[in-house]
């Protein structure tokens, strides 16, 4: 346990930066997820929206400092990808 309280107030920030990008990470994850099934159900009207809401989170994740930006590209692309094939 730290004994310092400026290491205390590190613990407690630390603590609430990792659940905030935990968040920003499943949101990310949940959203590509929710473009895949989107994909298998086969309505165009769902597949485009679930890409730019995909797209959308994973560009926001690169704001906040969660994702590179190159990683988050090589995401896009890839759902891009998979849409023109679908």
């Amino acid at each position: 346990m730290a004994n310092h309280k400026s290491a205390i107030k590190r613990i407690s920030v630390t603590k609430k930066k990792n659940l905030r990008n935990r968040m920003i990470i499943s949101a990310v994850k949940t959203a590509i997820k929710r473009f895949d099934s989107a994909l298998e159900t086969g309505n165009a009207e769902t597949i485009d929206a679930a890409f730019r809401k995909a797209t959308s989170v994973v560009d926001k994740a690169v704001t906040k400092g969660i994702l590179h930006r190159n990683a988050a590209n090589r995401k896009k692309a890839q759902l891009a990808k998979k849409l023109a094939a679908k």
